[in-house]
């Protein structure tokens, strides 16, 4: 099984299932606004790397076997771009189905995030991204609707949402390629309400299946994942302490 989600900041949990995750269920008995909270800085310089227009299919892969697949797209819209992806999850709790939409500035900084689950309860969000600023309003089934603000000390952060591997062809678009080396961004994963840190560094060509894959390796305090790309395209994911693989199909 996938190691279930907690709350902790430095945890980056993306391979979580069922997708209602129980750091939301106790949501529905908090007040229906919070104080703002402080996210960690990101010191990522940027890069001159330019989003791609890409779409397909990933297959999700835990201890050898298909327990879902994700559909995506990301294509311009207007002066912006959108990335969005559906993902399907079969566990012995039964199905469930996570969509979300991202719209982003070219340079990869976050406008709008939509999220929403469907499986033993529902669930959605909206997040609204000013400068620093991410407003949250949450709406869980028979709750009250929840509201949260984070403020970041840049407004370039990286949105990782669980189950929506899509997303890791953004961070791609904000690592800094020229510089290389370690760097750190600030990140928020929206279905835990979460703000955080990661550190992404370029471990270079990496032969894969007899393809030659550029490879990024996201670390947090307690996890480890790494992105193998075809130049801005994401093919593969490994996550080994969840002994799980999202392959490209």
């Amino acid at each position: 099984m996938i190691p279930k989600l907690n709350s902790s900041i430095s945890r980056l949990t993306i391979f979580l299932i069922p997708t209602m995750m129980a750091a939301m269920v106790l949501l529905a008995t908090s007040p229906s606004h919070a104080k703002r909270r402080q996210a960690p800085a990101s010191t990522s310089a940027g890069s001159a790397n330019a989003f791609v227009a890409d779409k397909g299919k990933f297959r999700i892969m835990v201890n050898g076997q298909k327990i879902g697949m994700e559909e995506f797209e990301i294509g311009p819209s207007g002066n912006d771009w959108v990335a969005h992806g559906t993902s399907e999850i079969q566990s012995p709790q039964g199905s469930s189905r996570v969509k979300g939409t991202l719209n982003l500035k070219p340079d990869g900084t976050p406008l709008r995030y939509e999220w929403s689950t469907e499986g033993a309860k529902k669930a959605s969000s909206v997040i609204v991204f000013n400068g620093v600023e991410a407003n949250v309003e949450l709406h869980l089934e028979g709750a009250r609707p929840y509201t949260q603000q984070f403020t970041f000390n840049s407004p370039r952060i990286v949105v990782l949402d669980n189950n929506l591997y899509h997303q890791y062809a953004v961070l791609f678009r904000l690592y800094d390629w020229d510089k290389k080396g370690a760097q750190s961004f600030s990140v928020l994963v929206p279905q835990e309400i979460t703000p955080g840190s990661i550190t992404v560094e370029s471990l270079g060509k990496q032969d894969i299946g007899g393809a030659s894959l550029e490879e990024l390796r996201v670390k947090t305090e307690d996890n480890e994942i790494d992105a193998f790309f075809d130049g801005p395209k994401l093919m593969r994911l490994l996550a080994p302490a969840a002994n799980a693989e999202i392959v490209r199909e």
